[in-house]
């Protein structure tokens, strides 16, 4: 079996990416990325954002990788990225990004949008179920050791959780 080296031809220069707000991930596997990307971190720099594009620091940059933290329009942070063709959101939406001018630009968007639903639903079906049913103040109530002297912990009945939910 051929190596990935053989079956793709190697790239000269590795493609530039401007990272905004590294996600976690980018932490965890930032010595394997790192043979495929050159990063710049922008947060590395003491300028200010617009100071540090403005500098010409970024300009050869092809790939960005943001969240929704940093707004993202043509007269702002684009206009220092000419070579900018590619912005990958780690976060859900866009309204940060002026989509039209990324459009005008052949700049392609991408986002994680709804990728981490289903995980949020059931995240917040287990923690309503943990305050309702006091899950962790019973836990803390135990591994304190005060139950020795308090006596049992005062589970919640089916009655408290109703009230709660419908007041």
């Amino acid at each position: 079996m051929e190596s990935v080296t053989e079956e793709y031809p190697r790239i000269e220069s590795k493609p530039t990416v401007l990272m905004l707000n590294p996600p976690p991930v980018y932490l965890l596997h930032k010595s394997q990325l790192s043979h495929h990307f050159d990063f710049i971190n922008a947060r590395d720099s003491p300028l200010p954002l617009h100071e540090f594009l403005a500098a010409g620091n970024a300009a050869g940059v092809t790939a960005m990788l943001t969240n929704n933290k940093t707004l993202i329009t043509g007269d702002g942070i684009l206009r220092h990225l000419p070579a900018l063709r590619c912005i990958v959101n780690t976060s859900a939406g866009t309204e940060h990004i002026d989509l039209a001018e990324c459009r005008r630009r052949g700049i392609a968007v991408a986002n994680g949008g709804a990728v981490y639903s289903d995980n949020c639903a059931d995240m917040a079906v287990g923690l309503l179920l943990d305050v309702l049913r006091k899950i962790s103040a019973a836990d803390r109530f135990v591994r304190s050791g005060v139950w020795e002297a308090k006596g049992e912990f005062p589970l919640g009945n089916r009655l408290d959780a109703i009230e709660a939910i419908l007041p």
